[in-house]
């Protein structure tokens, strides 16, 4: 019988208190290492091929059994959390956009995440925001703020709601071009006016990632351009699936019985049947809870955020490995 499958979802990793961005949503890397003691005192790290055959029904997983798996391809990845995981002789999963890697080309989702994090109050952002969508009303068939502003600014369990109202505006809401020039503005008054430099800056290179695969780390998809999926036809879908695939193949990665990560955990029932199409192991989502290979589709896996397990080497098990181990 199957065990449940902890698989924890990490983003940012680097030293906050001494990094450029201190304010960036991520995790400070002495508590990265706590939470690592944590784990390790209270659950099985298993390595990727591992759950990739507990998925096809070859094998079964340990008891509290739980995979580490790291978003988007940051440098941090390589520099901070490869040589601990390394040291301590345990595996991960590593997704990276093909275009942060081969073009150093910064994602606009990166972008907002920089933009937030170089302003003292986040509703500073909200007048720039509201005037490009006055200008632009008539072009496009906008809304009026208002109501976007209504229907977008609900908080959740990480944002308040002018944050989310932020992202949610800059990642999909807007018409692309305006989205895209709206972001690009902001960066260059709040952040850098070289967004070139800055993608080298924050982004893991082919070389590193070569390394990390040599050295037992997974790399897997995050798809090309780091788009959200379910709102593509199904030609684009396959465009992003199947550059994704070249890409990996050119690293030295796996291209048989491999995992998708799916860009702000989007899908469809048209990626779902063009991934099993091409041999697709795996995927994991963003939905919240503990996988269950008995039960979950193994391409709709769910993740815990690191935030969700204690950042202390003694804390007490938690509600979620009380779930895990039944």
């Amino acid at each position: 019988m199957p065990s449940p499958l902890s698989i924890i979802m990490y983003h940012y990793v680097r030293d906050l208190a001494r990094s450029r961005y201190p304010a960036i949503k991520g995790l400070a890397l002495d508590l990265f290492v706590e939470q690592l003691d944590y784990i390790q005192r209270h659950y099985a790290v298993v390595r990727p091929e591992e759950v990739i055959a507990a998925a096809r029904g070859d094998d079964d997983l340990p008891r509290n059994a739980l995979l580490l798996t790291f978003d988007d391809g940051y440098r941090d990845h390589y520099d901070n959390v490869f040589p601990i995981l390394f040291e301590r002789r345990l595996s991960a999963m590593f997704f990276p956009p093909v275009k942060v890697v081969a073009d150093s080309a910064l994602l606009d989702v990166n972008k907002i995440h920089f933009i937030l994090a170089s302003v003292d109050d986040p509703t500073d952002l909200l007048a720039p925001v509201f005037e490009a969508v006055d200008a632009h009303r008539a072009e496009y068939g906008l809304e009026s703020t208002e109501a976007y502003y209504e229907r977008l600014a609900r908080p959740n369990r990480f944002d308040p709601g002018e944050v989310i109202f932020i992202k949610r505006m800059l990642q999909h809401e807007l018409p692309e071009p305006l989205r895209n020039a709206i972001a690009a503005d902001l960066f260059r008054r709040f952040v850098s006016v070289d967004e070139a430099a800055f993608a080298r800056e924050l982004y893991v290179s082919r070389e590193q990632l070569r390394v990390m695969i040599g050295c037992g780390m997974y790399v897997g998809s995050h798809g090309a351009n780091h788009l959200w999926l379910d709102k593509l036809d199904p030609d684009g879908q396959a465009r992003e699936i199947d550059a994704s695939l070249a890409f990996l193949a050119e690293l030295g990665a796996p291209v048989a019985d491999w995992v998708m990560c799916y860009p702000y955990g989007a899908y469809d029932d048209s990626v779902l049947g063009l991934l099993r199409a091409r041999r697709c192991a795996v995927g994991v989502t963003t939905r919240v809870a503990v996988a269950d290979l008995a039960g979950d589709d193994p391409l709709l896996l769910p993740r815990l955020d690191t935030n969700d397990l204690p950042k202390s080497a003694a804390a007490p098990p938690n509600e979620w490995h009380r779930r895990a181990a039944g």
